[in-house]
């Protein structure tokens, strides 16, 4: 397991580098800005949730968490980008048994993203979209208890799925830092985000989703 603590110590020194992004202050303080923030906060958290969970040993869990760690990102970059004044206003509405029915209504993961095209930058909707079509299923197999849980927990999981586990995890929480840089309105933190993307190469997503694809069939 030597690849995957080394990889776990990375993962680590690039959520460091990266949390220094949710100290930014906002553009401002609208509720579509608001919202867009706090969730990236929520995506932020379950990337961490991911590395722990990975270095406990808890894969099964892990791999559930990479997927909410996923959907909040991009219910982040739909908030920002494409969701009606009515879907922000349940989502900032006080938390009660009426309102948490009103919320439940917004749109399932696949209709966010459809609402996004034409909307949010392609460079991130196109990773989105490729994370979706090789990796959602299999996630959501393993959030559901389906055959990749039940196989794995019972067989053992691979060393190059949990790899490309924080790989994916590391990507999508770059991905986030952009987002918060994004929401601050501070054109120049866009070249930190460059560096960091370069210095972090290493335990970040090859180019190719296909490599990174989560099928758990090695």
């Amino acid at each position: 397991m030597t690849n995957i603590a080394d990889l776990l110590h990375q993962s680590d020194e690039l959520a460091t580098e990266l949390s220094a992004f949710l100290e930014l202050p906002p553009y401002d303080n609208s509720p579509r800005i608001t919202s867009s923030r706090t969730l990236c906060g929520v995506s932020f958290e379950h990337s961490e949730s991911v590395r722990i969970l990975v270095t406990t040993g808890n894969f099964t869990s892990s791999l559930g968490v990479l997927r909410m760690q996923y959907e909040a990102l991009v219910k982040a970059i739909w908030a920002l980008y494409a969701a009606s004044d009515n879907s922000i206003s349940k989502l900032q509405s006080n938390l009660n048994t009426d309102n948490a029915k009103w919320a439940d209504k917004i749109p399932l993961l696949g209709a966010l993203l459809v609402e996004l095209e034409g909307k949010a930058p392609a460079h991130a909707l196109g990773p989105l979209n490729e994370f979706k079509e090789y990796s959602w299923k299999p996630l959501s197999s393993y959030i559901h208890g389906g055959i990749h849980a039940v196989t794995r927990h019972g067989k053992g999981y691979p060393v190059e799925l949990l790899t490309q586990a924080l790989r994916s995890s590391n990507g999508l929480q770059v991905m986030t830092g952009m987002m918060l840089v994004i929401l601050s309105g501070d054109t120049k933190q866009q070249g930190r985000i460059s560096k960091i993307q370069q210095q972090f190469t290493g335990c970040c997503p090859a180019l190719n989703p296909r490599n990174t694809a989560l099928q758990g069939t090695h």
